[in-house]
């Protein structure tokens, strides 16, 4: 699958559509497939820690996350023009997931949260089969993975924040016979109403997060990210 590599770290140059099909295609053929989000901070934070470097490079699509990956791809005169957020690509998969018949498992998140965010997901898409869900303070993994598997689930959805999702991930998946993982972060919090996403103005522009560093400032250390990012690529032969 296409690909570019900045700093060491791939992005998926593939675009939306073209990767939804993708795993499709590998849900059929009974492959497993791992997404991950990238944008600046992880690779910035990428260059000190092998261990994330290794979980983004491994994962199956790593969907360019943030307005400096694409400005990264154009510098370098790669293909990358869209911003993929993790949440979007969620939606997407859950939509592909009632569309297709797949099973659904959300995991993550406080009670209250993952809940909200399953009824959040069955009203918005009529039929979809969410087989069932746990929150992210249950701690017999063992029981966990027994009962995914028990429900047949084809797409899991891990929301414990990176690399700590990714970890749960990859230490797993070859015990359960899910074909889609997503660590989605803070996706749950998104989709129950707990924490509102900037507005579609903002996001049409790859400023989300402007947006939310307008809402709070103390985010700024966090955001220092993206320009340290852009001068790597600028100054990286």
């Amino acid at each position: 699958m296409k690909k570019e590599t900045y700093l060491g770290v791939n992005v998926s140059a593939l675009p939306e559509q073209a990767m939804l099909e993708v795993i499709k295609s590998r849900v059929q053929s009974g492959e497993q497939s791992t997404v991950i989000a990238v944008n600046p901070e992880k690779f910035i934070a990428s260059q000190s820690n092998e261990t994330l470097k290794r979980l983004i490079n491994h994962s199956t699509f790593q969907i360019p996350d943030g307005i400096g990956v694409i400005l990264a791809s154009r510098l370098k005169g790669g293909t990358i023009r869209s911003r993929i957020t993790g949440v979007d690509f969620m939606q997407k998969l859950l939509k592909l997931a009632t569309i297709e018949g797949y099973n659904v498992f959300f995991y993550g998140a406080k009670e209250e949260v993952v809940s909200k965010a399953v009824k959040s997901a069955e009203d918005t898409y009529p039929g979809i089969q969410i087989v069932g869900y746990e929150n992210g303070y249950y701690n017999d993994e063992d029981a966990l993975i027994k009962r995914i598997n028990e429900l047949k689930s084809d797409m899991l959805f891990v929301a414990m924040g990176s690399p700590k999702q990714e970890l749960w991930i990859e230490r797993n998946m070859s015990r359960l016979n899910v074909k889609v993982f997503q660590g989605v972060g803070g996706s749950f919090d998104v989709l129950a109403g707990h924490v509102k996403r900037a507005p579609v103005f903002y996001q049409k522009l790859g400023l989300e997060w402007l947006y939310r560093l307008m809402k709070e400032p103390k985010r700024w250390k966090r955001q220092l990210a993206l320009p340290k990012f852009l001068l790597k690529i600028i100054f990286n032969k």
